[in-house]
């Protein structure tokens, strides 16, 4: 039976306790700019939930803009005190996620999730939309992001344009369930692959949820995924410090939906709406 987190909180708090007390090893730091901080800080939004409808009826969703989290590696903050921007490295524009890029050695382990992500605007009925950009990241298998807790690779980070069906597909490890966040992965949408160059200005930064019930099936096996499934038992997505203040409607829209079976790999598949 699962129950509420131990970390009140949770999610930003949590993400923030991850990193300040790694500070001195890392030398992290926040985004620059005072208003950029305080929005990272709080990784709370407000409004109503802004949707779209297709001609069949189909609904598309907005999904609320998400902190970015201390572990973006978009040129918005630095670690050691180095900037670490992976959008600048040759090599980001990629499909498969899983190895590491641009020189590094190391390959994440897991259970692979072939992602597909379809971009639409909600003020044209839910139409597609060509040639934006999308930075994907996440952490592995154990928990940990690349670059920041483990410096010496940069897999389950990168990039890919849409195409005319507003398409992007990503092969990446399905990641594991940290102590006080909801399993997730991090996204950010671009009007073009140059504007992601610097990662300072997104339409939309936000996080898909991963299913309860495939999150459970993948950390049942253990082996890589550590103490997930224990993680995950303290843990409810209507509680989370970031996805709680989220709609039904956003919920749905922003959890992924996953098929297939943890021993031959998944298939995920998710629509993000916008209002460009």
């Amino acid at each position: 039976m699962q129950q509420d987190d131990d970390h009140a909180d949770g999610g930003f708090a949590e993400d923030m306790r991850r990193t300040m007390g790694r500070r001195a090893a890392l030398g992290v730091f926040g985004v620059a700019g005072g208003a950029a901080a305080l929005w990272w800080m709080m990784g709370a939004r407000a409004g109503a939930t802004v949707s779209g409808t297709a001609a069949d009826g189909a609904v598309c969703v907005v999904p609320p803009a998400e902190t970015a989290g201390p572990f973006p590696a978009d040129g918005t903050n630095a670690s050691a005190g180095r900037t670490l921007n992976v959008l600048a490295e040759t090599g980001v524009e990629r499909v498969d996620l899983r190895d590491s890029f641009a020189g590094l050695q190391g390959r994440a382990s897991g259970v692979p999730l072939d992602l597909t992500i379809r971009l639409v605007d909600v003020d044209a009925a839910c139409a597609p939309l060509t040639d934006l950009a999308v930075y994907l990241w996440a952490c592995d298998a154990a928990g940990a992001y690349s670059l920041y807790e483990l410096p010496e690779v940069n897999y389950q980070r990168g990039l890919q344009v849409s195409g005319a069906d507003g398409m992007l597909r990503f092969t990446t490890v399905f990641p594991g369930c940290y102590a006080g966040r909801w399993p997730h992965i991090h996204f950010q949408v671009f009007a073009s692959r140059d504007a992601a160059a610097t990662g300072r200005d997104a339409l939309l930064t936000a996080q898909f949820a991963l299913p309860q019930d495939m999150c459970e099936a993948v950390y049942t096996g253990g082996g890589a995924y550590g103490e997930s499934l224990a993680h995950l038992g303290r843990l409810s997505l209507k509680r989370d410090g970031i996805f709680r203040n989220n709609s039904a409607a956003e919920l749905a829209a922003q959890t992924i939906a996953v098929t297939g079976d943890p021993a031959s790999g998944l298939v995920g598949r998710v629509t993000v709406g916008l209002r460009l």
